[in-house]
């Protein structure tokens, strides 16, 4: 290579470095300018540091390994590579980038963080401890994961130098021969190599052979030194965790390699290769023949005998592991589960609270009558409870947010309006969970834009949602340009931002940085910027806290509360999770990235919609991983007892996690080991039916308004049912506390299994049975339209259990379910009426029933919610008079059509 070609290489190689260089300074800088909005800076320099230190250590420490073993292979070639300038001068240089390309994918940066972050942390005094070591948990979450780091890169680190030696040695060996050989003029075909093109003859012999092998022994040594601590992972057929084979066979094999990897140290430094390879050997053959021949022979004849106690420790640890056995309770439930009516009177706040729209049908419909605009979408529907009226009570609630995708083709061509113009959706849709109109459709609280509400305990000071759940894009406000805010009949009503979300972007070079990092020249070039522009990243609310706290396993669901100062907020639940805890189940959920076998819900995220302030409280201020972050990262979190009022109301617990823990209790209710083993007592979530496919799935948790029994208050509680295994019938339930102080206590229920309580797809089997639902649903489904089934909801009242399932008939040309029917299921008794209400008196016996309306007439059409409350009607007094005169006729035409059937019937059989 010439000096010119020198120059050009010299060129191309500083033109890269330049534009790699300035995308990642370009980079750097939005993110400072980012993390600086969040106003933790402290938290993201301490990020970088601990993914730059760990791999800039360890490549200064293996560069100079990568070196020696370079000229040691050299040396053994005899070769001076003084005499080759230009080799001599890359040689170190393509080394260091080895180095750091090896490094750069060996080590983990968070192991390395978290073992750091882990030092000098108080744990908690009843932190849990292995049965066999006595380690506690944090070594296992914490330290072991570190240890093994360092052993597998100190053994590939090994590897690598012997490669080094082996094409340093081996190619010059070859090089030289190939050069004298060129130099003889002979031909090609009577070029010899040497033995063989890949040995490196008498390298054993060196003394550096010899320390590079007795290195990878002692890594391998203490490899399986770490190994016993690993056993108690294992995953086995029936169990997790070190079993009778594992402890009394495997383990003491594991100490017999590493005393042959030890013995074959000064083996190997005195060349006596062959003893320490059969010492190897033969130590790995007792490694992998023995447990098989022992499982064989021994355990498998006995295996229950032996792995009594072992399967204990599994389902404690498990039951640790995934927090079933702290702040939990088992009892009883259905000894006097006779009960075939409600008094609604002593159930007034459970009536009141029974949600009759199901997510799914209530998301439909409300994006058929208060979508306003076609770009407008509900991504979500959420139930929370708020207080109304003095009482709590449940409602659904969806965000209005602008999907920019769904724009015109013309507007959504233009590079402005998703980045200056629509920026932001506005307001939300609240509706009572169980109260309609005539029409079926919901009763809706708060609606249209700008938001009307119906009632005076909320109200809406900034209905401006510019972080959400369909936010992506970044947009730029305080702008020369005006956004649009919401749609007034034929007119689009325009605003500008007035609040402090997104950093300032009011210089050439931001904006130019800014274009750089977004691949998009267009924010350097337009001229709608001014000195007081800002730039909103990192919109959606689970983005922007995986960018924030990634090492936090986000929900998948975040949920919209509105705060008492008239504020949209979100909350996300975050969880600490971990695939290290001894004798437990690892797990793999889809909405989780990793498999785990610990899981603790120890932080909960609040996300401003209009500002995007953002703040972490811990909750599980015992849970050591969470104890580790806090260290690292101090001004990231807060404590849970600085969480303001409002939001603290409207935290629940969440229902991905009891999902979890459901699918884990199913099993592990059975505490004794022999019932355990033989699988006799296996659970299923109980099953509903949704839609109109007739097709049977398990439910999913449910959020409802009940008295848990032993209580007198009723609160916000998250449930489940369980049936046997493929079984209908009901054999317990669990609940989890929401409110207040008691948030995250676990109630486990159990029925008695000498009596028969009916599940939920035993009540869809009855429903499908009885003629009069039958007919009509069969007679719907022909008429244009189709039958949509909710949900069925369980609900504990006393000792029994109350099913609530709604019927809608959707248009087959329009998705707006309309609530039809409704069916009431308690004990054998089955109810089937046209609305909630007539339902609920045939059940309580035929009382009259009038529900309490939230400040808003039950008969409201929404289309027409503008009328004041004068208008909406007469008095109470007179409603219910009325509403009792529709039930009894309603009633009588009920009883009539029964006796006409009754009659044709007869007048039949006396035909025949």
């Amino acid at each position: 290579m010439n000096s010119s070609q020198i120059r050009t290489l010299i060129f191309v190689v500083i033109v890269l470095a330049l534009l790699l260089g300035s995308r990642t300074g370009a980079e750097f800088a939005i993110e400072y300018q980012w993390w600086k909005e969040v106003n933790q800076v402290q938290t993201w320099i301490t990020m970088v540091l601990y993914r730059l230190f760990p791999t800039i250590l360890a490549s200064l420490l293996c560069w100079p390994a990568l070196l020696w073993a370079h000229r040691r292979g050299t040396a053994f070639a005899g070769v001076n590579t003084a005499n080759y300038s230009i080799y001599s001068k890359l040689v170190p240089i393509a080394l260091l980038f080895a180095a750091i390309s090896f490094v750069g994918s060996s080590v983990d940066h968070h192991k390395v963080m978290t073992y750091m972050g882990s030092r000098g942390v108080e744990m908690s005094a009843d932190t849990w401890h292995d049965p066999v070591f006595q380690q506690g948990l944090p070594f296992y979450l914490f330290h072991l994961p570190f240890y093994s780091l360092v052993l597998r890169f100190l053994f590939a680190a090994t590897v690598l130098s012997g490669l080094v030696f082996w094409i340093s040695g081996r190619g010059w060996q070859i090089f030289e021969k190939v050069r004298t050989f060129k130099a003889s003029g002979r031909s090609v075909e009577e070029f010899d190599p040497g033995p063989s093109p890949l040995m490196l003859q008498g390298a054993t012999q060196t003394s550096f052979a010899r320390i590079l092998a007795s290195v990878g022994l002692i890594t391998l040594a203490g490899w399986f030194f770490l190994q016993r601590y690993t056993l108690l992972m294992n995953q086995h057929a029936f169990m997790s965790g070190m079993d009778f084979l594992d402890e009394n066979v495997t383990l003491p094999l594991r100490w017999l390699v590493i005393i042959a990897a030890l013995i074959s140290i000064p083996l190997v430094l005195t060349a006596r290769w062959k003893l320490a390879v059969v010492a190897l050997i033969s130590s790995f053959a007792a490694n992998a023949i023995t447990p098989s021949i022992v499982r064989a022979v021994y355990v498998r004849p006995n295996e229950l005998m032996l792995e009594k106690s072992y399967i204990e420790r599994h389902i404690e640890a498990t039951s640790e592991a995934f927090g079933l056995s702290q702040r939990s309770s088992e009892q009883s439930f259905g000894e006097n589960s006779q009960q075939e009516s409600l008094d609604v009177n002593e159930h007034a706040t459970l009536v009141d609270n029974i949600r009759l729209w199901d997510s799914r049908a209530f998301a439909d419909t409300i994006t058929q009558i208060q979508a306003l605009r076609p770009y407008y979408r509900f991504a979500d529907i959420d139930i929370d409870r708020y207080t109304i009226d003095g009482k709590i009570k449940q409602v659904m609630l969806s965000p209005r947010e602008i999907d920019v995708n769904e724009l015109p083709a013309e507007a959504r061509s233009s590079w402005i309006n998703p980045h200056f113009v629509y920026t932001h959706g506005y307001g939300v849709v609240m509706s009572e969970v169980n109260r309609t109109t005539d029409d079926g459709l919901p009763v809706l609280l708060i609606q249209d834009a700008p938001p009307e509400i119906k009632i005076p305990d909320i109200e809406i000071q900034r209905p401006e949602i510019y972080y959400g759940e369909a936010t992506h894009d970044p947009v730029f406000v305080n702008t020369d340009q005006s956004e649009f805010d919401y749609p007034a009949g034929d007119q689009n009503i325009t605003s500008k931002y007035k609040g402090a979300g997104g950093f300032p972007i009011n210089s050439l070079p931001l904006r130019l940085l800014a274009s750089i990092v977004q691949a998009d020249y267009n924010i350097l070039l337009t001229g709608y910027m001014n000195k007081d522009s800002r730039m909103m990243l990192y919109r959606n609310v689970s983005k922007r806290l995986d960018h924030l706290a990634g090492f936090i396993e986000w929900d998948s669901d975040p949920y919209l509360f509105i705060t008492d100062e008239g504020r949209l907020m979100w909350m996300v639940d975050g969880y600490t999770t971990s695939d290290s805890h001894p004798y437990s189940l690892r797990v793999r959920q889809p909405e989780f990235s990793q498999p785990f076998s610990y899981i603790r819900n120890s932080v909960k995220a609040t996300v401003d919609a209009y500002d995007g302030t953002t703040t972490l409280y811990v909750f599980e201020p015992n849970d050591p991983i969470i104890k580790v972050y806090q260290n690292l990262f101090p001004s990231l979190f807060k404590d849970h007892s600085e969480m303001p009022q409002s939001p603290r109301n409207h935290a629940r617990y969440p229902a991905q996690m009891f999902q979890v823990q459901a699918d884990i209790y199913r099993t592990y209710h059975m505490r004794d080991p022999e019932v355990f083993y033989n699988k006799e007592d296996v659970w299923e979530v109980g099953k509903s039916l949704f839609g109109d496919t007739g097709t049977a799935a398990p439910m999913v948790p449910t959020y409802i308004v009940a008295t848990v029994p032993g209580e007198t208050e009723p609160e916000f509680l998250l449930m489940l049912p369980f049936t046997p295994r493929a079984k209908d019938n009901l054999i317990g339930w669990m609940a989890a506390r929401c409110d207040g102080e008691k948030l995250g206590e676990l109630f486990f229920f159990q029925m008695s299994k000498q009596k028969l309580v009916f599940g939920p797809n035993q009540i869809e089997s009855r429903i499908n049975q009885d003629q009069d639902i039958s007919k009509d649903l069969s007679l719907w489904n022909q008429q244009g339209s189709r039958v949509l089934r909710g949900d069925i909801i369980a609900l504990p009242v006393g000792e029994s259990f109350l099913y609530v399932e709604s019927i809608y008939i959707q248009a087959e040309t329009a998705r707006m379910p309309q609530l039809k029917k409704v069916v009431l299921a308690m004990g054998n008794r089955l109810i089937y009426e046209d609305s909630f209400e007539e339902a609920l008196r045939e059940l309580s016996s035929g009382d009259d029933v009038y529900l309490a309306a939230s400040q808003t007439d039950s008969r409201q059409t929404p289309v027409e919610m503008g009328q004041t409350k004068t208008e909406r009607g007469s008095s109470a007094v007179s409603q219910q008079y009325l509403r009792g005169i529709t039930v009894r006729v309603r009633k009588l035409r009920q009883q009539a059509r029964q006796l006409a059937r009754e009659l044709e019937e007869m007048e039949t059989d006396l035909a025949r």
